[in-house]
């Protein structure tokens, strides 16, 4: 029987973890010549271990299964709900809607992923500052990046990538005219940050305040079908599928 590991790196840590265990192997070399096995040599090897387990924490990528439902919307990030709440969305709608922020510190699992299957209809990336991510301004003037996805239905949702104080880099794997299946990833932000989720005002919320969601997997709102359209599905809704 094949083990299966509960996760793996992604992709996006490769450069860092390298870049990392070359330089400590470099250094500790280096020390190692000139002062042999020193409280140097040693400082260095506790110190670049201690730096690969952080980033090989925050770079790892959890094997996860769920049941992808038509009518859910899953959490498009792994952290904490820090607001839920009616918000007039200035760039895409342009109009009220229902808003739920994720915050993602920086020892969770930081890949986004998409919270409900459709094509995606819009992708902008916006450079700003770097407040901290709880900061009320954030999600107007920090570095971030909006995707807007619609369903079959014709259903629509916006997700806002959202550089913090520690994160410098937004990263989107989409373009628009993509189909992306739910739960699959979107992008990537690397530090700590925060997500936030624009939906409809009549979609029903299932989670609080506080609430610790993950990316993919945690049902955070239920949006019912608006507009019945004779189109068969691009995936079998009914099936457990590898989110991983």
């Amino acid at each position: 029987m094949k083990k299966v590991t509960p996760f793996t790196i992604h992709p996006e840590g490769y450069t860092i973890l390298g870049g990392i265990g070359l330089f400590g192997f470099v250094s500790a070399l280096v020390a190692w010549w000139h002062t042999g096995f020193s409280s140097w040599f040693y400082f260095i090897v506790t110190t670049t271990l201690l730096l690969l387990l952080f980033f090989t924490v925050f770079f790892r990528n959890p094997r996860r299964r769920y049941r992808l439902s038509r009518h859910s919307v899953l959490a498009p990030a792994d952290g904490r709900v820090v607001a839920i709440e009616e918000e007039f969305e200035k760039e895409y709608f342009k109009k009220p809607m229902l808003k739920i922020s994720i915050f993602m510190p920086p020892w969770s699992p930081h890949m986004n992923k998409a919270p409900i299957s459709g094509v995606v209809k819009y992708v902008k990336y916006h450079p700003g500052r770097y407040l901290v991510a709880w900061h009320p301004k954030s999600s107007e003037e920090n570095e971030r990046n909006t995707i807007v996805i619609e369903r079959e239905d014709g259903v629509q949702v916006l997700v806002r990538q959202i550089a913090g104080f520690l994160a410098r880099r937004v990263k989107c794997y989409l373009k628009v005219g993509d189909y992306v299946i739910q739960g699959k990833d979107i992008g990537f932000i690397k530090l700590g940050s925060r997500a936030d989720i624009y939906l409809p005002l009549d979609a029903k919320v299932l989670v609080e305040y506080g609430d610790r969601v993950k990316a993919g997997v945690t049902e955070i709102a239920f949006v019912p079908v608006e507009k019945c359209k004779e189109q068969k599905s691009k995936v079998d809704l009914s099936e457990s599928v590898s989110l991983s």
